[in-house]
């Protein structure tokens, strides 16, 4: 499938995204990596979701094999083993969702709790093991506006996450997670003060063409915040694997963002994905490799 974007919608995002760029007091601290993968984050661990088969990739090395240092660790429980497995990386930033395991009649089945209590626990957790784990620069609360709107959870409800993350350890980033089509101002009013990192994703690939908008509007709602491009390896719309020309269309996207400063960063999703996407994660590898 061929999209193209006319030379007005060019130009419109590019500015956009320029004077998003140099108003955002976000960009101001972080580094400019002359290379991509200074710049990547791999999600890691077994996920189960969305048709995905188990993975011959465990906990760290899906990230490796992208050659990255920093990894998102999804998928399973916090603790000084999983911290020990990854050691040697750079920086990892902790799930605090929670995604857990239940049996089903097949087996064995991902769900995510996403409870305001689990996520205080998780967050306590993951700031009490940052003190003896110092790679660990963070957390991530997966799928939040959806379990906002489930739970009915209230901006001051969700502070004492962000106030459990930071007791053992005020350094630590509050990682949330927005899609695209959540970039409402009226969904996040409140919430704000406690997402320190806001990780942006696209979850339709026939939408990637719209990159340049979206992390525009994202920028105009979010301005003080630095923003981590996720990046799939699947489209969880078709259930296969991203389509080449809008990977390749993302990936462009990523490298000139990061030049100019737009985004801090990008995640990969994921680890998991590797053998059951190859051609899309080799392609990915190979470009990071050579940028």
């Amino acid at each position: 499938m061929s999209i193209a974007l006319t030379r007005r919608e060019l130009i419109h995002g590019a500015v956009a995204l320029s004077a998003a760029a140099a108003l955002s007091p976000a960009t101001a601290g972080w580094p400019r990596p002359r290379k991509l993968a200074g710049a990547g984050w791999c999600w890691d661990g077994q996920g189960f979701n969305g048709g995905v088969n188990p993975s011959i990739f465990g906990a760290g090395e899906g990230t490796r094999w992208f050659g990255l240092q920093r990894c998102c660790f999804m998928f399973h429980p916090n603790t000084p083993l999983a911290l020990d497995k990854l050691r040697g990386l750079k920086e990892v930033v902790c799930e605090i969702s929670k995604w857990k395991v239940r049996r089903c009649e097949n087996g064995v089945a991902h769900y995510l709790d996403g409870s305001i209590q689990t996520k205080t626990e998780e967050a306590a957790n993951v700031s009490q093991l940052s003190r003896q784990h110092p790679l660990i620069t963070g957390a991530i609360d997966d799928d939040l506006l959806g379990i906002i709107k489930r739970d009915k959870i209230r901006p001051e409800q969700y502070a004492a996450v962000h106030h459990a993350l930071k007791k053992d350890n005020p350094k630590l980033k509050l990682w949330t997670v927005v899609y695209t089509h959540e970039l409402k101002k009226e969904s996040w009013a409140g919430f704000e003060p406690c997402m320190d990192v806001v990780n942006l994703w696209e979850w339709n690939a026939a939408k990637l063409p719209s990159l340049p908008q979206n992390v525009a509007l994202c920028r105009e709602l979010f301005p003080d915040k630095p923003v981590i491009l996720g990046c799939y390896l699947r489209d969880f719309v078709s259930k296969q694997g991203v389509p080449m020309e809008m990977l390749k269309v993302q990936w462009e996207f990523v490298r000139k963002a990061l030049r100019d400063g737009t985004i801090q960063g990008y995640s990969i999703l994921g680890g998991f994905l590797i053998d059951m996407h190859p051609q899309q994660a080799t392609w990915v590898r190979d470009f990071i490799k050579a940028n």
